[in-house]
């Protein structure tokens, strides 16, 4: 059985044009853009904090994040509550996206390694790039996207 591989859900979301998936075992829920409260001296990629049953969760706008230009919310922008592990510690956050797609299920052998070139994205953060029809996939480690710095930093 050396040539079994494992089928993972992914949840994907747009940031512009390009593609981005996430592992749906890390997705709390995805909400509408409501009232994003902003804190002053927060660093500049987070966008503020949302309620959510009672619990102020912090909001990291992912297009500051990967440095991508700024665009107006629209009807289609979320945000994606992920459950993360940094250094051992669960910690909850919202990550804003343009839009967000479906769940998918890929082969782990579809997850090939990011391009050693690819300087547009900090492969730090990417797990993989995958294929679907003619369409890329960047599949991000959402663990390494907001590092234990980043979480203090927002706390």
């Amino acid at each position: 059985m050396a040539n079994e591989t494992e089928l993972l859900q992914y949840m994907t979301f747009k940031l512009g044009d390009e593609l981005f998936a996430v592992n749906v075992s890390q997705v709390r829920e995805v909400l509408e853009v409501e009232q994003i409260t902003k804190i002053p001296t927060a660093p500049e990629y987070m966008r503020g904090v949302v309620n959510v049953r009672s619990q102020a969760i912090p909001v990291v706008d992912l297009r500051s994040r990967f440095e991508l230009q700024p665009v107006a919310d629209t009807v289609n922008t979320r945000v994606i509550v992920l459950e993360l592990n940094i250094d051992g510690e669960t910690a909850v956050l919202g990550g804003l996206a343009d839009s967000v797609q479906e769940v998918i299920e890929l082969e782990s052998s579809d997850i090939n390694p990011p391009p050693r070139i690819a300087k547009r994205w900090c492969t730090n953060f990417i797990t993989g790039m995958a294929k679907r029809g003619e369409t890329f996939i960047i599949v991000l480690d959402v663990n390494a996207v907001f590092s234990a710095h980043d979480l203090l930093e927002l706390a």
